[in-house]
């Protein structure tokens, strides 16, 4: 119970609606418990004196009992159950939050199905163990204790032979309800298993279709779908026990009641309504004996959920403002520099980076060349802090960038990946993603420049096409530069592309390029890429190799030096002369 108890401070937020819910268990069940008396007293009046009067008389009673009792049991549910779905709410939201708030690491070492796993079923095990389980165990546990006082009240004895079978009632659903819960477990594993399969075919139907895989993969289905039919069935079979047990053991209480009270009422010992009452309160006990197998059950699964859940909100931020941030600073002008910097991805792995030295002045252009693998992207995740140093500091500005705001810094920076992605949206909706609100002529504008207007014009809808899931109706070149046009529409002070013009054809960059340039102006570049053509213009070039800047300067001055950069660009003039000569 000690991870539930992290709930506490949920509790306390609604303290006075459950004390209104408690208040109208209370009512509600007096109102039960107080039926079986009237019917006791109905039954033993009109022996004495059959009327219609009695008859009627007793009747309202008992359905204006009952009518109370259904709506303080209705108003229970409005607020013990309406504040377990407030609690998911604000449980759902701080861990949206706190997921969003978690660094690109936690996200490499653990996968997304997992996460789901989190923000679904585990979330649902607690609301169902602040709502069913908290309301049904006070619940019962009220109704239990009145009813028992009353019978014992009425005849001691004859309550204990009534009750004898009721715990191995309770225990029997206890143990049916784990190995359901076991059952369960084992069903929603297969059942991910499918929606994992499922998603992979759907994100991954061309490669299916090219490799003509289709009846591979519906194999593959029927063979999962035919698990997930047998453990249903198991779990089904099972189920199916829990109602002759239950019918069986309450059976053996009421016969146990009839049998005995009703020696005590030939003997004169009670009355057929007190018999009729003890029939009436043995049936308002089954519920409250079997719910507490139930609830246990639903504990059990809640505790291990808010474990899991316990788990990732203590995963630290890493990157975050702090007491060092300097919350006066509002914008970045774009100087940036590297001092001495070192980076590696855990304290186990080795660097990927090794003492690097860097001064990008205002409204230049870097460009990055290098092998893959060398360090590259690694280089330009750390100027917004998507990683932090091992070693040394980047600064921007002369701060380093651990000073400078979070939301400051990712604001003035836009970085365009290669591998672009794009939301289920309008193609506006794409590029003004970074934005407060959607700006149709900033949008047009930032298009134009990514060389991207022209493709939106033949779209049917123009730029109030839906773009389809991770940008599935586009193509690698279209994607990279809707990707890019909103990179700019945030208005960025410092633009790093990460090899975004891989899948545009040469012409079409050096478009994008000259358009850039002017764009730029005033702001700072980073262009990382593979092609020379690409980077041949920047102000300062540097190669990444080893893990380490190699070579630096500018074009002219890198092809005299004769090393990896010239050598990448005399591969890449041949292979231009052989496809113009094919």
């Amino acid at each position: 119970m000690k991870n539930l108890l992290t709930l506490k401070k949920y509790f306390v937020r609604y303290k006075t609606k459950l004390l209104w819910g408690i208040v109208f268990i209370l009512i509600s069940n007096a109102m039960t418990v107080y039926v079986p008396i009237l019917l006791k007293d109905a039954i033993d009046e009109l022996q004495k004196n059959t009327t219609s009067t009695v008859l009627l008389k007793y009747a309202a009673l008992i359905v204006g009992t009952s009518i109370v009792g259904g709506i303080f049991r209705y108003s229970i549910r409005q607020t013990i159950i309406v504040v377990s779905r407030e609690i998911e709410y604000d449980l759902r939201g701080d861990f949206w939050s706190h997921i969003q708030k978690l660094p690109l690491r936690y996200f490499q070492n653990n996968s997304t199905g997992n996460i789901m796993s989190h923000a679904t079923n585990d979330i649902n095990a607690i609301r169902s163990f602040i709502g069913p389980a908290v309301m049904y165990s006070i619940d019962t546990s009220i109704r239990l204790s009145i009813v028992v006082a009353i019978m014992m009240s009425m005849n001691f004895s004859l309550t204990l032979y009534a009750l004898l079978p009721l715990p191995f009632l309770s225990y029997g659903v206890y143990r049916v309800g784990r190995l359901i819960h076991e059952k369960y477990v084992k069903i929603q594993e297969n059942f991910s298993q499918l929606t994992t399969r499922a998603q992979e075919n759907f994100s991954g139907i061309r490669v299916i279709k090219s490799y003509v895989r289709e009846e591979n993969e519906i194999k593959r289905w029927k063979e999962l779908s035919r698990e997930f039919l047998r453990k249903n069935m198991n779990l089904i079979r099972i189920q199916a026990i829990i109602s002759p047990i239950l019918t069986v053991i309450t059976g053996i209480s009421i016969i146990v009641v009839i049998w005995i009270g009703g020696g005590k009422v030939i003997n004169g010992e009670m009355s057929l309504g007190e018999i009729a009452a003890f029939v009436a309160y043995l049936s308002i006990l089954i519920w409250p004996v079997i719910a507490f197998g139930w609830v246990m059950n639903i504990i059990q699964q809640a505790e291990a959920s808010m474990k899991r859940l316990n788990k990732i909100f203590a995963e630290p931020y890493e990157i975050d403002d702090s007491d060092k941030t300097d919350f006066a600073i509002t914008e970045l002008k774009g100087k940036i520099e590297f001092k001495n910097v070192s980076f590696r991805y855990s304290d186990n792995l080795p660097e990927v980076l090794k003492n690097i030295n860097i001064k990008i002045p205002v409204g230049s252009t870097l460009a990055i060349v290098g092998h893959t693998g060398s360090g590259k992207t690694s280089l330009i995740n750390l100027i917004p802090r998507l990683y932090d140093v091992s070693e040394g500091e980047v600064k921007i500005d002369g701060r380093n960038v651990k000073e400078i705001p979070l939301d400051v810094l990712r604001t003035d920076i836009a970085v365009v990946q290669q591998e672009s992605f794009l939301f289920s949206d309008t193609v506006s909706g794409n590029i003004s993603y970074g934005l407060k609100e959607i700006d149709l002529e900033k949008v047009k504008e930032v298009s134009r420049i990514a060389n991207f207007d022209k493709d939106v014009e033949t779209f049917t809808n123009g730029y109030e096409t839906i773009v389809g899931e991770r940008g599935i109706t586009f193509s690698g070149g279209q994607k990279q530069r809707a990707s890019l046009a909103r990179a700019l529409a945030t208005d960025p002070k410092i633009l790093i592309l990460d090899d975004s013009f891989s899948a545009v054809d040469t012409q079409t960059e050096e478009k994008i390029l000259k358009n850039l340039k002017e764009f730029m102006k005033n702001r700072t570049s980073i262009i990382i890429s593979h092609r020379i053509s690409t980077v041949k213009d920047a102000d300062n070039i540097i190669v990444i190799h080893d893990q380490t800047i190699v070579e630096q300067g500018t074009h002219s001055e890198l092809v005299a030096l004769n090393g990896i950069y010239a050598d990448l660009h005399y591969k890449q003039l041949l292979e231009k002369e052989l496809e113009e000569l094919n």
